[in-house]
């Protein structure tokens, strides 16, 4: 089972963006279960969502203690909440940022991870050039599936025509796509850095089952 938890705040799409996460990975034939913190969701109150995904059944239904990975929506969470609790060294984090993990003053935490692992994204620059609203749930989707291999860009893709349409499923699905580009690149530099014996962490370039539909109570999609 890989295990997804997602900090930000109302109004960025944390609980939509951990729904559409369960739908691309059902679309890969995978078992996934999204579902909300309960708490405020007022516009800029902390949110957290959680995602599950494995081959098969899922009975879980407590919130994530101990991600596999983590996407920060907003990285002004970091010096608020203890976003990184129960994470693994071996997880992966991906925060929406243009800044590098050293510049968001992380040096010393990511020490013993993995720099393949530690990736950001500029999600917000992204859905502006995009889709004209700085809201990062779907860029960091398609920044996700470059990350780990456990989703398609394609199955991101499809989750996103599930939830929109037109112009808007257009603009979500080429910002998406750049922000998938983008993490592939940070992935190929820190691979070649490490090759060289000099770790380099990620930094953010500029520029047949029944599936229930996503509510705010939770979802479960069953391959």
């Amino acid at each position: 089972m890989f295990q997804v938890r997602i900090h930000g705040r109302g109004g960025q799409g944390v609980v939509t963006g951990a729904e559409m996460l369960s739908i691309a990975a059902f679309q890969g034939g995978r078992h996934a279960q999204a579902f909300p913190s309960f708490g405020s969701e007022r516009t800029g109150a902390p949110v957290v969502a959680f995602c599950r995904m494995d081959d098969k059944e899922i009975r879980l239904r407590e919130p994530i203690m101990e991600p596999d990975a983590l996407i920060i929506q907003d990285p002004t969470l970091l010096y608020q909440v203890d976003v990184f609790s129960g994470l693994k060294k071996d997880g992966y984090i991906l925060i929406n940022t243009t800044k590098t993990f050293d510049q968001l003053g992380l040096g010393d935490f990511i020490k013993g991870f993995r720099p393949e692992h530690l990736l950001t994204v500029p999600a917000s620059e992204l859905a502006m050039k995009h889709v004209r609203r700085p809201v990062p749930n779907v860029p960091l989707l398609g920044a996700f599936a470059a990350l780990g291999g456990l989703i398609t860009l394609e199955a991101v893709h499809a989750a996103i025509q599930r939830k929109f349409s037109g112009a808007v499923a257009q603009g979500n699905m080429l910002a998406a796509s750049e922000a998938y580009e983008v993490v592939m690149e940070q992935k190929r530099q820190a691979q070649a850095a490490a090759a060289q014996g000099r770790p380099k962490q990620g930094a953010a370039p500029v520029g047949g089952s029944v599936v229930r539909e996503a509510t705010n109570v939770g979802v479960n999609h069953h391959a």
